[in-house]
């Protein structure tokens, strides 16, 4: 039986079957507010009727098109109506005797709201008691709203026509039209795929503008709850979307592909936001209510550039299938991240140090689990792509990317984009392309090079091999690349592979370290000398891969390492520091550094850091570092050294700073004397002030959840601060704080919720999670093991993909850092034959525990 699923054989027999031409989809929402149908019965449906218009290729021929509904109320397929109880079954309704030519079929459905962030979410805002309703359609729940054929490569326009309660805004892909009788009939899209169709309605607050250009005008439109409207900063949004406009339509050559641009800041999203054509979704967490440091800033506007860039690379130009998302998102991300970095006028000039702080940092982590995959990865099913969300396809994918402009030269990249585009504008494309296009720009063949970065998994390494003479200058110098063995597990075999990457040369010139000379070069085989430095004076660091133009793991000889030991806050750049904390940070994941070494590392440095992306990603770092690397019987030597530390730069950091607000989160995080507790619950109370930090309602809610995990605020005091923060944000914090607090009984209620009832939505079943598993708790949550891996099994069978993820890779046991769990996980995949989807996230969960007491065993060897 099928079930949900829909296999990579199944899309390609019907795409060889059918070309779809045009739904009609009406549906009555009439009934949202009260949760149900129009006649207020509130059983958590709305009707949903879809006329679709498709050739088939063949006389006689039988295909299914998908649907996941409670009810089928009619099928109507070429004027004949066919029993739904017979055809409908398996999320599918079969369609037997096709018409050579033409066909035309009708499905009249309830289909049902969700709580999950799949398909029509509906969610209720405290503050005003109104509903508000969004889609999220990525990868097939399109067919959760009306009956559809789920495949990225059957294109087709689509009509929709929308009852609604009255009072209600109703936005989709094709512009808001003015309704009549609360029904708004939108006009036809251009063709595109179903999974970047959109619905979104409720009593939405609108702000409204327009992007001028070549005497075209774009309409923008900006929305979020009106619970929220106080804090959009509307103006700042609405910037970085007109820089993107600019940026890419000239490095597009292409000009905006739809009709209008609508960004919708929803409730209770899953992801960061979705790329709906013209109508892109936003997490409203991005709608700030405290304040946040510049970093949050930055990865929003990534973010926004990154869905806009979607418009082009994956609305306009879609995959055929699945295998090539990697394709779709690393092109949103790389170009996301060059906007910023580039673009005239833009806040963000230093957007690729983040990039290798946080991107890279989470490619390299995902590219060492067993579950590692080549980025172009083999996608079966449904199920495989689903959980290929992952440090893989986002991160290496836009780091290799970026490899790939290096390699053939920017300008050369993007004139090959631009034919890309034109030549297949509307359709559907493989990833070959995409290469071809590129090998007629640069005059590469990136045949070889697309077999061994593309098709192949694994990370290299580079490291410099310096021969000097008695007087200090180069005699020798070349890269060493190294193709380490793959995770026990992973399939394939390592390989080396060419590298375009650049030799930065380094001087202390008065106390800061300056880059004096730089050499790029292609690396390729085991050993390529670098002529260039021959001859001269050993500088004081050669870092390979300066300015991070590859993706590798770097090493640095010994004479570079001592001296970026001891002045790695001093490099007069952003990325040559990011990469140093980068490659420290490797070392310690790999056991090759002892925690201990790593934050004395941190703690020498980090006060010269002025990134405050580097900063906050240090703090998360140096803070998990602690909690699972660090040897057990010295952890609290280190928390308790660190904590004192966060607390020391937090009253020298400069007041009213981002550094400030970044101290105060860290220190909050890891309190642990009393005395440290008492100033948290002064802060809060107003007792204690530390000059120029806003306790806002944010930092209010962190300062409560460090107070309920350590014991010192009980349901009184999380009952009055959720009283002073009716909303839907405050209900999350509440429900993680009181998850958090340190009793048998406060965890047992929140195992119960998440685990043996299924009626929270995703948000809150997230945030339960999230306080349910504190680093200072493991004795209590020892107990909760084995009735881990009782439950997962049939959880994953039971919910939604979104939340049985959140629950199987949430609850699993890492704190539990110890051979018994390795023993437990290692028995429950013998025998509880899980899906492959499920096995995969079980054996990166039991990695994480392996890793840890590698760096365990090295940090007590220190």
């Amino acid at each position: 039986m099928p079930g949900t699923n829909l296999t990579r054989d199944e899309a390609q027999r019907r795409a060889r079957l059918l070309t779809v031409d045009a739904y009609e989809v009406d549906l009555d929402l009439s009934g949202a507010q009260e949760g149900g149908d129009a006649d207020g019965s509130g059983h958590g449906t709305f009707r949903s009727a879809t006329t679709v218009r498709f050739d088939s290729a063949e006389a006689g021929a039988d295909t299914f098109i998908d649907l996941v509904a409670p009810a089928v109320h009619e099928v109507r397929l070429n004027g004949e109506a066919l029993d739904a109880a017979e055809v409908f079954k398996d999320s599918r309704i079969a369609l037997t005797g096709l018409r050579a030519g033409r066909n035309e079929l009708r499905v009249v459905a309830d289909c049902a709201y969700t709580n999950t962030g799949e398909g029509l979410h509906r969610f209720v805002d405290p503050v005003d008691q109104q509903a508000y309703l969004y889609t999220q359609f990525e990868v097939p729940d399109a067919r959760r709203v009306y009956a559809s054929f789920e495949q990225p490569d059957l294109k087709a326009t689509f009509q929709f026509t929308v009852k609604a309660p009255e009072g209600w805004t109703v936005i989709s892909n094709s512009p808001t039209p003015e309704p009549s009788d609360n029904i708004w009939r939108f006009e036809p899209t251009p063709r595109i795929s179903t999974y970047i169709t959109a619905l979104i309605a409720g009593p939405y607050h609108s702000v409204h503008s327009t992007y001028e250009k070549d005497g075209r005008t774009v309409p923008l439109g900006i929305y979020c709850r009106p619970s929220l409207a106080e804090h959009l900063d509307a103006d700042e949004i609405f910037a970085v979307t007109r820089q993107g406009f600019d940026w890419f339509q000239e490095k597009f050559d292409y000009a905006y592909p739809f009709a209008k641009y609508d960004q919708l800041f929803v409730p209770e999203f899953n992801a960061g936001a979705m790329e709906n054509a013209g109508a892109v979704t936003i997490r409203d967490q991005y709608v700030f209510r405290s304040k946040v440091t510049d970093a949050a800033y930055e990865v929003r506007a990534e973010t926004i550039l990154h869905e806009l860039a979607h418009m082009w690379f994956g609305d306009l130009v879609t995959m055929e299938w699945w295998n090539d998302l990697w394709l779709n998102e690393s092109f949103a991300t790389y170009t996301s991240i060059a906007c910023q970095a580039y673009a005239p006028g833009s806040k963000w000039p230093h957007s690729w140090t983040t990039f290798a702080n946080s991107m890279k940092t989470w490619a390299y982590r995902q590219d060492q689990l067993p579950s590692t995959h080549p980025i172009m990865a083999e996608i079966n099913d449904l199920d495989d792509v689903l959980v290929n969300f992952d440090g893989i396809t986002y991160a290496k994918g836009a780091s290799v990317l970026k490899q790939l402009v290096a390699y053939v030269g920017m300008d050369e990249f993007f004139q090959g984009v631009q034919a890309y585009f034109k030549a297949h504008a509307y359709g559907n494309t493989r990833l070959s392309d995409l290469l071809g296009a590129l090998e007629e720009t640069s005059g590469r063949d990136l045949k070889t090079w697309s077999k061994k970065w593309l098709e192949t998994a694994g990370i290299n390494i580079l490291r410099p091999e310096i021969e000097v003479d008695a007087q200090g200058v180069i005699t020798s110098f070349a890269v060493r690349q190294e193709a380490p063995a793959l995770p026990a597990g992973a399939k394939g075999e390592p390989v080396l592979r060419p590298h375009r990457i650049a030799v930065g040369a380094y001087e202390l010139e008065g106390g800061k370290l300056v880059r004096t000379e730089r050499i790029e070069l292609d690396v390729d085989g085991e050993l390529t000398a670098v002529p260039q430095l021959v001859g001269k004076a050993r500088p004081a660091v050669i870092l390979l891969n300066d300015d991070d133009l590859s993706y590798a793991k770097v090493r640095l000889d010994e004479e570079s390492l001592k001296t970026v030991t001891e002045h790695l806050g001093d490099f007069t750049e952003s990325l040559p520091r990011a990469l140093s904390w980068a490659s420290a940070w490797d070392m310690t994941r790999d056991g090759e550094l002892a925690t201990r070494d790593y934050l004395s590392l941190v703690l020498s440095g980090i006060g010269k850091e002025s990134d405050i992306g580097v900063v906050q990603s240090l703090h998360r770092q140096v803070k998990l570092a602690l909690d699972l690397y660090a040897a057990p019987e010295w952890r609290e030597t280190g928390l308790a050294t660190w904590t004192a530390a966060a607390l020391e730069q937090l009253r020298a950091a400069k007041p009213g700073s981002d550094h400030q607000l970044a101290w105060a989160r860290a220190f909050a995080a890891s309190a642990r004397t009393d005395e440290q507790l008492d100033l948290l619950q002064g802060l809060l109370e107003g007792t204690e002030e530390i000059s120029g930090l806003a306790v806002d309602t944010e930092l209010r809610w962190s300062l409560v959840h460090r107070l309920a995990a350590t014991g010192r605020a009980d349901e009184k005091t999380i009952a009055a601060e959720l009283d002073r923060d009716k909303t839907s944000a405050g209900e999350r914090y509440a429900a993680s704080a009181r998850a958090a607090r340190p009793t048998a009984e406060a965890k047992d209620a929140a195992w119960a919720s998440v685990v043996e009832s299924d009626q929270l939505p995703n948000s809150l079943q997230e945030s339960v999670i999230g306080g349910f598993v504190q680093t200072d708790q493991r004795e209590l949550l020892a107990p909760y093991t084995a009735k881990y891996f009782a439950a997962v099994k049939d959880i994953w069978n039971s919910r939604s993909h979104e939340m049985a993820q959140q629950i199987a890779v949430g609850l699993y046991p890492a704190l539990q850092v110890s051979q018994e769990t390795l023993d437990a996980t290692d028995a429950w995949l013998a025998s509880a034959e899980p899906s492959a989807a499920l096995r995969r996230l079980m054996t990166e969960s039991r990695a994480g525990i392996e890793r840890a007491l590698k760096a365990q065993k090295a940090d007590a060897a220190a």
